[in-house]
């Protein structure tokens, strides 16, 4: 019989930003999400999941870019990607942005990398990876 132990799940991280308001209400544009009322020094963006996004301010110092990538509805993509076009941030198919203008449709999903305003790579993808 397997373990029915719960296996431990991501609640929230911190994004951190120059501009915390600036980069959670760009995500959250983006996604068709509303930002949530500030927590302290966070600014939350809640996601359909459970999880939440903290958005911190960090003015002091440089932001090293980090990767969030979105499981995103297939009915809503086309939506984003016209959501990104209208605030004029280019997307790209893969990683390292190399294919602007274009999304992938890598196992039999779509997907598109952007840019947030401090730079961190973002991804929306209708299919998760395979795993093995």
């Amino acid at each position: 019989m397997p373990d029915q132990t719960p296996l431990p799940q991501l609640n929230h991280t911190a994004v951190l930003a120059r501009d915390r308001r600036l980069s959670a209400e760009f995500l959250a544009a983006i996604l068709g999400l509303p930002v949530g009322a500030p927590f302290g020094p966070f600014l939350p963006v809640d996601l359909g999941n459970g999880v939440t996004l903290d958005f911190y301010e960090k003015r002091d110092e440089p932001i090293q870019s980090q990767h969030y990538a979105f499981l995103v509805p297939e009915e809503q993509f086309d939506a984003m990607i016209d959501r990104l076009e209208a605030v004029g941030v280019t997307y790209y198919a893969d990683p390292q942005h190399t294919e602007p203008g274009r999304i992938n449709r890598l196992f039999g999903g779509r997907g598109a990398y952007f840019d947030d305003p401090d730079g961190h790579n973002m991804e929306i993808m209708t299919r998760p990876y395979a795993r093995p």
